[in-house]
C-alpha cells in the first residue's frame, strides 16, 4: 500500500483559486482518485491530508494531481495554472508527533503560474539531487 500525506503550497494569488478546506479536499480526491482507498483531512500545521492506495506512488501522484485539477473545476474555481506533485520518501524514523511515519511519502503539492520560476526558488533540484532516484519525485499536470 502506498501512503501519501499531502502539503498545499498555493502559489496563485487570486480570488477564483482559494485555499482548500481540509475536509471538502479529502472527499473530492476521495472520490474522483480512482484507487485510493482513504483519503482523510489531517490537523496539523503541514500535512493537510492522509492518502492511502494499491497503487504505486507514480500512478498515485498522477491521480491525485488529476482529481486536484478536477475538483478545482467542480467547484467553479480559476484552473488556468499548473499543479505540481514533489514527494519524498520517509526514510528515517518520524519525529515525535509527526504524521508523516517511516515509508510514508510527503508530498508537496503546488498549484502555481511559474513551474520554473518555483522550482529554482525552492532550489529543487539541489534538494532532489541528495536522496536516492526511487525515493523522489517531481510531476507537474499542466492546465489543460
Amino acid at each position: 500500500m502506498t501512503v501519501f500525506l499531502l502539503s498545499h503550497n498555493l502559489q496563485v494569488q487570486s480570488e477564483a483559486v482559494p485555499p482548500w478546506d481540509g475536509e471538502e479536499l479529502a472527499a473530492g480526491l476521495q472520490r474522483l482518485s480512482p484507487s485510493t482507498r482513504c483519503a482523510e483531512a489531517l490537523s496539523h500545521p503541514h500535512w493537510r491530508i492522509r492518502v492511502e492506495s494499491a497503487a504505486d506512488s507514480a500512478a498515485l501522484a498522477r491521480e491525485v494531481l488529476e482529481a486536484w485539477a478536477s475538483l478545482r473545476r467542480e467547484c467553479g474555481h480559476g484552473s488556468d495554472h499548473a499543479i505540481l506533485a514533489l514527494g519524498g520518501l520517509k526514510d528515517t524514523p518520524a519525529s515525535p508527533g509527526s504524521p508523516l511515519e517511516l515509508g510514508a511519502w510527503g508530498v508537496d503539492v503546488v498549484e502555481t503560474e511559474d513551474v520554473n520560476g518555483f522550482l529554482a526558488a525552492i532550489d529543487w533540484p539541489s534538494l532532489k539531487a541528495g536522496r536516492p532516484a526511487e525515493g523522489v519525485f517531481e510531476l507537474v499536470l499542466e492546465p489543460s
